[in-house]
């Protein structure tokens, strides 16, 4: 499937629970432009974040491949090698211009200032900004800001005081442009808006130059600190204080990505674009939540919630509209992964990786074109054991088909579990006993996933004499 260029636009949300959207059965919570979105596109039914907390999917997003390759293990860990091939890079060599609108949280903006969770002097060895990444054009915040006035530490209470610090001070977090600066103006109100403010005139410029984008729109909502305006809040008087924030947050966020759409229409660019849409991983909970109430996020039923390798963790709502290539109403049940989204692009532009490192994703293309019986690929993963012991959830997990399979690959396998996803998408049912065989296969696939990640965590995937072994090896731990 080559196309003429397609423009390409990623949208994410941060910590959106599986249920937190109508076209996924909320019946609460008003996300009337996603609705819209859905009926006009697809649905992906069983759709999976790269990783269950968010820096590692959005890696995942740019590169098709599994985080641990490169050392972007966990939010605030770690930082993008520019050793890796992006999504925007590829662009960029077929005539796209690039943009990066929102939350990075692949590395820090700045090495001069304090900014965010780690930027500034003290932590130079994290610097790794879209800008050396690909991006043309970049209006990026390293991590977290509250949503609505973003740049404004906003009044809510914890257990033991302040939640975020003095209301009314400083966030501390900046956003930051493709040169390098700092932005001030424009800077009020719904943090969607914000962001939506600046990633529609690049998508015009881009128009009005017949150039295709990448567009990337990674918004903070509904990640903490929970924050909605009264208007907002308005629309759901109905319901807690805390639920207010929350549901309001959601459907503020929901008006803008019906603002991208409508504006995509105007433009005449709907039958040339491919629209994007899902979670960096499933809804906060735990520590968070009793930190600031407002993290009323639903998982529809699905085991487990944010930093888990159960569903609740990693499976999360996400929608594909492309006209012309997609048919308005369309449902796709196979699993389906961020990781994916990078050897889709490639396919689509009729390209090749230009060398032979591992790509964990696979094309989406045939499942588009209604040839894919079955996912050829399985979908891994390894996450630090300190925070899937929070939620009592295994450190690796494998989907393949209809299966599931999770262990911490101890000797004796007694914590393994096997999940059949058709019947029992809520994980509720162990079956490993029926299907040692199959268990058994898929442990070792899970192992052999594990030695290929550690020949690329010692930097073997690259050309040069870089290493994110040497950089990271303090944080992400021993390798099995």
């Amino acid at each position: 499937m080559k196309q003429n260029r397609p423009n390409i636009v990623l949208l994410m949300c941060d910590d959106l629970g599986y249920g937190d959207t109508g076209f996924n059965g909320n019946r609460v919570i008003q996300t009337p432009c996603l609705d819209e979105m859905r009926a006009e596109g697809a649905r992906f039914t069983r759709f999976f974040a790269g990783g269950p907390v968010c820096s590692p999917t959005r890696g995942t997003c740019l590169t098709g491949r599994h985080y641990s390759r490169y050392g972007v293990t966990h939010g605030n860990q770690g930082r993008l090698p520019t050793e890796e091939i992006t999504m925007a890079r590829i662009c960029k060599q077929y005539g796209y211009k690039t943009g990066h609108f929102g939350k990075w949280h692949l590395g820090t903006m700045t090495t001069t200032i304090r900014d965010s969770n780690r930027g500034g002097p003290h932590h130079p060895e994290g610097f790794s900004p879209p800008w050396h990444h690909d991006f043309d054009v970049c209006f990026s915040t390293e991590a977290k800001v509250p949503t609505w006035d973003p740049m404004v530490t906003p009044d809510q209470m914890g257990p033991r005081g302040p939640a975020w610090g003095a209301p009314g001070s400083p966030f501390g977090t900046y956003y930051w442009n493709e040169r390098g600066e700092t932005i001030a103006d424009n800077l009020d109100g719904d943090d969607s808006r914000v962001i939506m403010d600046r990633a529609l005139p690049f998508i015009e410029d881009c128009a009005d130059s017949k150039t295709p984008f990448l567009a990337v729109v990674w918004f903070h909502a509904p990640h903490t600190p929970v924050v909605a305006g009264p208007e907002y809040r308005n629309v759901y008087t109905d319901h807690s204080e805390d639920e207010q924030h929350y549901y309001g947050c959601v459907t503020a966020m929901d008006e803008q990505v019906g603002r991208l759409n409508r504006r995509i229409k105007d433009l005449g660019l709907e039958r040339d674009t491919m629209i994007w849409f899902c979670s960096d991983n499933g809804p906060e909970g735990g520590e968070s939540l009793s930190r600031n109430g407002r993290c009323r996020g639903v998982t529809g039923g699905l085991r487990g919630r944010k930093r888990s390798l159960f569903n609740g963790g990693i499976g999360v709502p996400a929608l594909l509209k492309w006209p012309g290539q997609v048919a308005a109403g369309t449902e796709y049940e196979r699993p389906c992964s961020t990781l994916d989204y990078f050897p889709t692009v490639l396919d689509v532009l009729g390209c090749h990786m230009p060398d032979n490192r591992p790509v964990d994703g696979i094309s989406l293309v045939p499942l588009i074109e209604g040839r894919c019986a079955e996912r050829p690929r399985s979908i891994p993963y390894r996450f630090l054991e300190s925070e899937a012991a929070m939620f009592g959830a295994p450190t690796l997990a494998l989907i393949d088909g209809p299966f599931k399979f999770l262990t911490n690959l101890s000797a004796d396998g007694a914590e393994d579990m096997l999940f059949d996803l058709d019947a029992d998408i809520s994980e509720r049912t162990n079956i490993i006993a029926e299907h040692r065989e199959r268990a058994g296969e898929m442990r070792e696939r899970l192992s052999q996933f594990i030695a290929s990640c550690r020949r690329s965590h010692r930097g073997d995937d690259y050309p040069s004499e870089y290493s994110p072994v040497n950089a990271f090896q303090e944080i992400t731990g021993t390798w099995r």
